[in-house]
């Protein structure tokens, strides 16, 4: 499986450092080529010579250390590796790279990186449960990095708690199945839409609703971290879109229909994680409604386009993947959506329920099939929800069948 990958491996400077030793060996056993680079503060716990004799490669300690060839090293090594690792990772580095900074050779590489990224934090268990440092990982969750959550155990401080390494055997697998999604998506056209739309009401309101656009976001930039071309039409969003082959903004839930439909017929899996507007006002004020002494405002709302029945209706070859956001009966009401929408499945989630749904960058979701068969996963990050949701549309026969087809 690593046979002929090229993996770099990121040493940081705490005491789970000397793990990362037995990763390296791990890594090699298995035919990858290993490139360890250590912070300043990482050769105070293990020896460069110790990496260099388990890789079979010099160790790259320092940005300024003399160049092995006319390249500029840290963008060159950047776009060979497949993946870069960064075990242990501490807070400070976890600080750095969720905000680009780049002060020495590992965090300057992971900024010029072309593969995949992945962290395994390790530290105090009151530093891991730190608000800034939780916030860090959430940003390094957004940027489609991987992280591998630490174990709970007795930590080098003496005190006990979750902030232990992962287990080397746990992250080499975690390697390894990040090597194998990063392409299993390849070649499949992927339409998602996400954010919420706004109906106006005169120039300056509009009627909106919670959503941020975060789910549909990661389920976009997991796509494309398997491989996916992806197009991503979005309402508006205060967070930065991944970078998507095709990003196509809207505002209202009419625009949001004719880009859909436009983008439809090239697309193989269509994921609606929008939340559109089901009403718009029936007049727009041509200038701003005025308070004056009026108490009540009337307004009369008419249907918007049903984005989502219209592709049920028109789809041939497409799976079509919805999302259901329901505050009672969530799996009955679901089921109902996939009949009368024609869906292959729905995502549903519960509303009101702490952590789960609209501007939260958790969720806790029901994955229901066409045929009734319901999977749920319990709370977790939008960007891990985002990759269980495309391993669901992998097991569907039409994906299977798309693959077939593809390989013909």
């Amino acid at each position: 499986m690593l046979a002929g990958k090229f993996i770099v491996v990121g040493v940081t400077g705490g005491i789970a450092a000397y793990k990362a030793c037995e990763l390296v060996s791990s890594l090699s056993k298995r035919g990858a080529t290993v490139q360890v680079v250590m912070t300043e503060h990482a050769t105070h716990f293990v020896q460069p010579l110790t990496f260099q004799t388990l890789s079979g490669r010099p160790v790259i300690y320092d940005l300024f250390q003399p160049q092995t060839g006319s390249k500029v090293e840290h963008v060159d090594l950047g776009a060979q590796a497949d993946l870069i690792a960064v075990v242990p990772a501490t807070a400070n580095v976890i600080g750095k790279l969720a905000h680009g900074i780049a002060d020495d050779f590992l965090t300057t590489l992971v900024l010029a990186a072309n593969g995949q990224v992945l962290v395994a934090p390790a530290m105090n268990s009151r530093m891991y449960r730190h608000q800034a440092v939780q916030a860090n990982l959430n940003q390094l969750r957004a940027l489609g990095y991987w992280v591998v959550l630490p174990e709970e155990g007795v930590l080098a401080c003496g005190e006990e708690g979750v902030g232990r390494l992962a287990d080397p055997q746990t992250i080499l697998k975690e390697i390894e199945a990040v090597l194998v999604k990063s392409r299993d998506w390849a070649g499949v056209n992927l339409l998602v839409t996400a954010g919420g739309t706004r109906e106006a009401i005169d120039p300056v309101r509009f009627i909106g609703n919670r959503s941020s656009g975060k789910m549909g976001y990661a389920i976009a930039r997991a796509a494309l971290q398997r491989g996916a071309t992806v197009c991503l039409v979005t309402g508006p969003s205060a967070i930065v879109p991944p970078p998507c082959h095709r990003l196509v903004r809207v505002e209202t839930a009419e625009e949001m229909y004719r880009a859909v439909l436009n983008e439809f017929a090239s697309a193989d899996v269509v994921i609606k994680a929008a939340a559109v507007a089901d009403f718009r006002p029936k007049v727009q004020a041509p200038a701003k409604i005025k308070k004056d002494e009026r108490e009540t405002l009337v307004l009369e709302l008419e249907r918007t386009p049903d984005i989502l029945s219209e592709l049920g209706r028109q789809k041939d070859r497409q799976i079509l993947v919805g999302f259901a956001a329901e505050s009672d009966n969530l799996i009955d009401h679901a089921r109902s959506k996939i009949r009368s929408k024609n869906l292959d499945l729905v995502v549903a989630n519960q509303i009101g329920k702490e952590g789960v749904g609209f501007d939260s960058d958790t969720n806790e979701v029901s994955i229901i099939s066409s045929e009734g068969l319901v999977k749920t996963i319990p709370l977790a990050p939008k960007t891990q929800i985002a990759h269980q949701i495309l391993d669901e549309v992998m097991q569907l026969p039409q994906f299977k069948k798309l693959r077939d087809d593809m390989a013909r």
